[in-house]
């Protein structure tokens, strides 16, 4: 048991030093079938950022404005992440955006140079984070939020690796390590470790927020389908950042029109 205990560790630690900038031990054991089933601990690398980001703020928020709070915050999240999903949705969208075929959105996905679409959706989706953080900071605590936004969202975006081929090539993607299918298991683990943070939400907002997740995976499946034939993990990174954004427009929709949002189990803490 304990030796099963140290191996999920492990493969935690694996996806923290994978998915962000945290320090992890030197001597962890790494290989690619280690890395894979790593994946399945995407979302609890999502709670651990989002709280730890959750804690600069609410230290941040005691000394400065709210406005200024955020930024700083945000500021932290990409520190923490080295901007990794923010890199994976500028090149989804320059490639996507910019190319004409399947080859070609590829090359262009595997720039480090960024175009106009990539630029817009990077410029886009930072206002918007400061935007729609700032409005739900007004209505309720934003500990509860992060944990939200920065879990389910992982965990969404993680899961298109079950039931999608992987397109890019294998041999020059930082992704490779996640390229392999899910097992069912893994699949009901992420989804399971992505919804605890709705723990602190009412119902409403947990069905709420399932239908959105839902409705965008299948969504984004049916147009990177279209558009690439799969994944890669830029793509990943894309699908995550928009559902992240999703959720705080779900948590500010259901404010304004006078729905309870915070009432789970966890609400207490907060």
């Amino acid at each position: 048991m304990l030796r099963g205990m140290t191996y999920h560790c492990q493969l935690f630690l694996l996806a923290v030093s994978f998915f962000s900038r945290l320090p992890v031990p030197r001597n962890l054991p790494y290989s690619s079938e280690r890395m894979n089933q790593a994946g399945r601990y995407f979302a609890l690398v999502g709670l651990l950022l989002g709280a730890i980001c959750a804690a600069v703020y609410g230290l941040l928020s005691q000394f400065l404005p709210t406005n200024i709070a955020i930024l700083l915050t945000m500021a932290a999240s990409l520190l923490l992440t080295g901007a990794f999903h923010e890199d994976g949705l500028t090149d989804m969208a320059d490639g996507i955006g910019g190319g004409m075929t399947l080859e070609r959105r590829l090359t262009i996905m595997k720039d480090s140079r960024i175009g106009t679409y990539g630029a817009s959706a990077l410029i886009m989706a930072l206002l918007g984070k400061y935007v729609l953080l700032t409005t739900l900071a007004g209505q309720i605590s934003l500990v509860p939020v992060l944990l939200l936004g920065y879990t389910l969202s992982r965990a969404v975006a993680a899961t298109l690796i079950y039931d999608m081929p992987y397109v890019s090539d294998p041999n020059s993607s930082k992704s490779k390590p996640l390229a392999n299918r899910q097992s069912r298991l893994e699949l009901v683990v992420l989804c399971l470790c992505g919804l605890l943070p709705l723990l602190a939400f009412t119902a409403v907002v947990w069905l709420w927020a399932v239908l959105i997740c839902l409705g965008l995976r299948y969504a984004m499946k049916h147009w990177l389908m279209k558009r690439l034939g799969g994944f890669t993990g830029d793509c990943l990174g894309g699908v995550q950042q928009i559902t992240e954004l999703a959720l705080y427009i779900l948590l500010i929709g259901l404010g304004h029109n006078g729905m309870t949002i915070l009432g789970g189990v966890l609400c207490a803490f907060w």
